[in-house]
């Protein structure tokens, strides 16, 4: 048995397809499932800290809040952000969420989209950087100031076919918010890692790039416009010695070779049900080349089975992932308000007795 290890250690050894002492944990859930933890555990409700603690969690980020100026006017019925990204809340029978509409550049010109006022590297507020880091020093520290986020990000903005139009067709407005919204986080994030001193651990990106079934865009497309725009990120890493994390749901792996190739290290997300998805493709066309952090589906046993359905699905994916390290266990997105609380713990339970290398 490897020597114990802190969690800076375990994460950055998976990450680096070593096997750590024991497969790091990582957690995202939605508000309902967070604010149920935080009272099984007896936690005050903006207690997050104490939360991942508490469920001996790995990884942790920092970042750099907008203090700058008011950019759009509130709308009622509306949450509208420093981005001028609009969401109207739903609620559904174990809870709600914020659902993005309206979507204000839709039909914007290349004009219109240079004018959209969008937040100032500037005016975001790197001061606490450092101390941060230095608090979480024991942890795995991510600090991007942003996922990327080209289709999703422009989605919420000009519309998800818009979106996808705007890709295929190369239609200048599309391609310039997207070129705006990265300039600022790779601005930003480069002023992070300057702040953290060194105290910076990975960067993670994101790209949703699959439906359940397929890619959602062409490979042609994803060289063209996606793969361009990232490279500044992963060049970015490594000039700093960083491990890059990529994000991207749905059948995925048809870009994997190209994500080796960019200088991306760890792919996360990797919704099983998705084709060419399970964790025995993964671990067999790519464990020798990436690690993985991902793996339980938040729409499978988790949200929808018993605990015990829930512990066997964690043992059965440590069975395949972890051989020869490089596995981060963790849900393959937000875990929903429909989980029950004893399925997530649960899930740290059986990572716990059968995650030990």
């Amino acid at each position: 048995m490897p020597a114990p290890m802190t969690p800076k250690e375990r994460v950055l050894a998976a990450f680096a397809r070593q096997e750590p002492d024991r497969v790091p944990l990582n957690y995202s859930g939605n508000p309902g499932i967070t604010a149920r933890l935080l009272a099984h555990f007896g936690l005050a409700a903006e207690d997050h800290e104490g939360l991942l603690q508490a469920l001996d969690i790995d990884l942790r980020g920092v970042g750099a809040p907008y203090c700058g100026p008011k950019l759009h006017e509130d709308l009622p019925g509306r949450s509208v952000d420093v981005w001028g990204i609009r969401r109207r809340y739903i609620e559904h029978s174990s809870g709600g969420y914020w659902d993005y509409c309206d979507f204000p550049l839709k039909d914007a010109t290349v004009e219109q989209v240079a004018e959209w006022p969008l937040p100032s590297p500037d005016d975001c507020d790197t001061s606490g950087v450092r101390d941060a880091c230095r608090r979480q020093e024991r942890y795995a520290i991510n600090g991007s100031a942003g996922f990327g986020d080209i289709i999703n990000g422009n989605g919420m903005l000009r519309g998800m076919e818009q979106t996808l139009i705007d890709l295929v067709t190369d239609d200048p407005a599309g391609l310039l918010l997207a070129d705006r919204r990265m300039a600022i986080q790779i601005e930003v994030t480069s002023r992070i890692l300057e702040a953290a001193q060194g105290g910076v651990d990975f960067l993670w990106l994101g790209e949703d790039l699959g439906t359940q079934i397929g890619p959602l865009i062409s490979l042609a497309v994803f060289r063209k416009h996606i793969r361009p725009r990232y490279q500044r990120f992963c060049d970015l890493a490594r000039s700093h010695g960083l491990y890059v994390m990529m994000h991207t749901c749905g059948s995925s792996s048809w870009a994997y070779d190209d994500f080796v190739e960019m200088g991306i290290h760890v792919v996360d997300t990797l919704q099983p049900e998705a084709k060419d998805m399970s964790p025995a493709t993964l671990k067999k066309r790519f464990g020798d080349r990436l690690a993985f952090h991902g793996c339980l589906s938040t729409a499978g046993p988790l949200a929808y089975g018993t605990a015990d359905q829930v512990v066997e699905t964690v043992r059965q994916t440590l069975e395949v992932m972890m051989p020869g390290g490089g596995y981060c266990l963790a849900p393959t997105h937000m875990i929903q308000d429909n989980t029950p609380t004893e399925n997530v713990l649960a899930m740290v339970q059986a990572a716990h007795e059968y995650g030990v290398y």
